[in-house]
């Protein structure tokens, strides 16, 4: 097959360059992408298979624990990955997220610029008139062309862009995180009346109109950071409640009993799924010896949370058994032996097997998972709560993870309205809604930005979105558990130091 070569990155380049010398320059019928004899692009040749080939790429990035996922939770104050002797130790790589000490040569920095960038490339051809999309082809592109320059534009400020037609020897144009706003805004309002209208159903694993309707809200809520303006416009807020307000006629809403959302099953919450495996979500913080039924050889036991992110929740801070007052969302650890002997939610203290009977860890000792840590190095296999949202007794690796949930939209409106938004229902009665359906013992009195984002936390953590609002809520820079650094400028990454070789319209990002 023949490769269009771009570049965003020196490695990215080299790599092309790599795979160009090793393979057959031949046009096959079968190539997606077509050159005609003089070099230049004149199309996709099968339109449908390159938007398949897009979700195939973006469903793996969804899915790696590095990169993307890494970048938007080990960096915040809800996951961290501490050093358990030499393991998950990766030449500091994690204690970096979490220290926010990164560079612009660190590895998810520069990957996940890589595989969103390629994104970007990939849906800009199918875009392109002369592939000769159809209305509903062209939509699925690009709200896949926006949700991954939306990342672009949130997590480095500044977005690259090539047509098909320029070759390597063209510097790409590099759009401003304002120019990238208005390019992602626009392509969204462009795609939202051809996706399909899709309500609660094993159909969600694309884009529907509902899900374009969702990134446009989470674009629209953070359209302040993002243009500079440091001040929600109030039409704008009304806009993200006008969407919420559509994706909830499309069908989807709350429900009831929060852990079976992250089962395979439809439910009207998912709005959007990935198909990718949730395997790193399950065992990269469970212990050696916890072990289930497609996965004899045990969690990967590295993945902690701090412990004042913990009491964001009710109940006993020291215990999570069943009827330690927790509210539905903070989970149990079961005692005798059901659930496979794994608990929901949060982990703490003693862990225990399918029988009931206490574990321990390699050495012997009772396997009591702690509230805190001697510091990022010098954890022994015990140390720190764990989080577990998807369950491996309804499947080890099932490849359903979810990455639009309606709960998060129905938030999005709550704080909208707060934010100036018009709208009939009030920010503090949506808030309360979903407290009454997650079980917690009391509704709220009134509602403040804290509440607001510890609301959020409670409902959505480990679900991309906690860097994100930290920094909406001014608090990415603060300090908390194992983490000193208040320098302000890492609401943004580096560029990467590879991408600034290669590409002289790109400049770096103050303070690296």
């Amino acid at each position: 097959m023949k490769e269009k070569k771009f570049k965003f990155g020196l490695s990215a380049l080299m790599s092309i360059m790599l795979l160009v010398s090793c393979t057959d320059l031949e046009i096959e019928p079968t190539d997606s992408v077509i050159e005609n004899l003089t070099g230049e692009f004149s199309g996709v040749g099968d339109v449908d298979a390159a938007v398949t080939n897009v979700y195939n790429a973006l469903n793996g990035q969804i899915g790696n624990q590095a990169d993307l996922y890494a970048l938007n939770e080990v960096t915040s104050d809800e996951l961290l990955v501490p050093t358990r002797g030499t393991d998950w130790g990766d030449n500091g790589l994690w204690r970096n997220l979490h220290e926010h000490t990164w560079s612009a040569i660190h590895p998810f920095v520069l990957n996940n610029w890589n595989n969103l960038n390629t994104n970007i490339f990939n849906t800009t051809e199918i875009i392109d008139p002369r592939s000769g999309a159809d209305a509903s082809q062209l939509a699925q592109a690009k709200f896949l062309r926006a949700f991954s320059m939306f990342w672009i534009m949130d997590m480095y400020g500044q977005v690259p862009f090539r047509e098909p037609d320029e070759g390597p020897e063209i510097d790409p144009r590099v759009f401003t995180r304002a120019e990238a706003l208005d390019f992602v805004v626009t392509d969204l309002n462009e795609a939202i009346p051809d996706l399909p209208v899709v309500g609660p159903s094993a159909s969600t694993n694309r884009a529907s109109r509902a899900a374009g309707n969702y990134l446009l809200a989470k674009v629209l809520l953070n359209k302040h950071i993002y243009n500079g303006s440091g001040t929600p416009d109030a039409a704008d807020m009304t806009a993200v409640v006008s969407a919420v307000d559509a994706i909830t006629g499309d069908g989807f809403g709350l429900v009831a009993g929060y852990f079976d959302i992250f089962k395979e099953d439809v439910d009207n919450e998912t709005i959007w799924f990935a198909e990718t495996g949730v395997g790193n979500r399950i065992w990269n913080g469970l212990h050696y010896n916890q072990n289930a039924p497609g996965n004899d050889g045990g969690g990967w036991n590295g993945w902690s949370t701090l412990a004042e992110f913990y009491d964001l929740f009710e109940g006993d801070p020291n215990t999570n058994v069943p009827g330690s007052g927790q509210e539905e969302r903070r989970g149990f650890v079961p005692t005798d032996g059901s659930n496979l002997g794994i608990g929901f939610g949060f982990l703490v203290g003693q862990q225990y097997d399918e029988t009931g009977t206490p574990l321990t860890d390699r050495p012997g000792q009772p396997l009591i998972f702690t509230r805190d840590f001697p510091g990022l190095l010098g954890n022994d296999e015990r140390t720190g709560i764990r989080t577990i949202k998807y369950h491996p007794e309804n499947g080890a690796f099932t490849n359903h993870e979810i990455v639009f949930r309606y709960a998060d939209a129905h938030l999005m409106k709550a704080e909208a309205i707060f934010r100036g938004g018009a709208s009939g229902d009030d920010a503090l009665m949506l808030i309360n809604e979903l407290r009454t359906i997650r079980n917690t013992s009391a509704a709220l009195a009134s509602v403040t930005e804290q509440d607001i984002l510890d609301e959020r936390g409670r409902e959505l953590y480990k679900e991309f979105w906690r860097r994100n609002d930290q920094i909406r809520f001014g608090k990415f820079a603060e300090t908390w558990g194992l983490k000193s650094n208040t320098e302000d400028f890492r609401v943004l990454f580096p560029i990467p130091s590879g991408a600034l070789i290669s590409n002289p319209n790109l400049s770096q990002n103050p303070g690296y």
